[in-house]
């Protein structure tokens, strides 16, 4: 009788660890992210989940702890010794990166075209019409105009910039994305919008996403798990409806008390 493989985390992480003049940050943390899964870090501001994303995407060296990536042909990588050659390619290829600000993953000085089209070139395509044909159609897929092409960053809306922004980093058709606070910043109808929208990528691309938030609507509308912090360690995790349902950790309780009614 066969039986179906384990299903295997992409990223993992046992002990990380890193500290801002011996203290901040995260401590001890241990994570798994698994493919197509969303997983929402949840704490308010001072809490380490920031530290922790940029720590997991490589954006800030850890201090202690193990750190590993499973790639597409099934080589598990250990991202700490990671000669950077390698970890640049990781970033262009197996992963995206959106920040809270648009403004700061996009060019500004170039087209919305160009911003699509760029992450391609630096895998080696060349081919302009073919560039700008995808780019066209990735403005389409998170609801642009793809008439607008040609204009630059700053002619469009926060709420635009932010989805030019993912399709910038969805149009090298990453394994992981990394996402911080992407919905900070922006009124409610447009928040909803963009929530709404990266339900549906998520879900049909099979995306596997990392998305830290302060705001316990967004991990309940998009996560799969979630994960909750306080002091730079993790005090509760589990799937996302149980632990919103039935907080367990006081921290937790009190998080979901003051915005969901019991």
């Amino acid at each position: 009788m066969n039986f179906p493989a384990p299903v295997l985390p992409l990223l993992s992480a046992r002990g990380l660890t890193k500290r801002y003049n011996g203290r901040g940050g995260c401590t001890d943390v241990d994570i798994d992210i698994y493919p197509g899964e969303v997983l929402c870090i949840v704490g308010e501001s001072g809490s380490g989940k920031s530290t922790l994303l940029n720590a997991l995407a490589l954006r800030t060296p850890s201090d202690d702890g193990a750190l590993t990536y499973r790639t597409a042909e099934h080589e598990v990588l250990d991202l700490i010794t990671l000669p950077m050659p390698r970890r640049r390619v990781l970033a262009r290829t197996d992963w995206g990166f959106v920040h809270q600000n648009a403004r700061d993953g996009l060019r500004l000085g170039v087209s919305a075209g160009a911003n699509i089209g760029e992450p391609l070139m630096a895998n080696g395509a060349r081919h302009y019409g073919k560039l700008r044909n995808i780019a066209s159609d990735w403005m389409s897929q998170v609801e642009l105009d793809a008439a607008r092409i040609d204009e630059l960053p700053s002619a469009f809306s926060g709420g635009m910039q932010q989805r030019l922004q993912i399709a910038r980093n969805l149009v090298t058709n990453p394994r992981l994305i990394f996402m911080d606070e992407p919905t900070a910043g922006l009124d409610v109808s447009v928040q909803a919008r963009l929530l709404d929208l990266l339900r549906t990528l998520t879900g049909r691309l099979h995306l596997a996403a990392l998305i830290i938030t302060h705001d316990i609507g967004v991990a309940r509308l998009l996560a799969h798990r979630l994960m909750v912090m306080k002091d730079g360690r993790v005090v509760e995790s589990g799937l996302t409806d149980q632990v919103l349902d039935d907080p367990q950790h006081p921290y937790t309780q009190t998080l979901v008390a003051s915005v969901l009614p019991v």
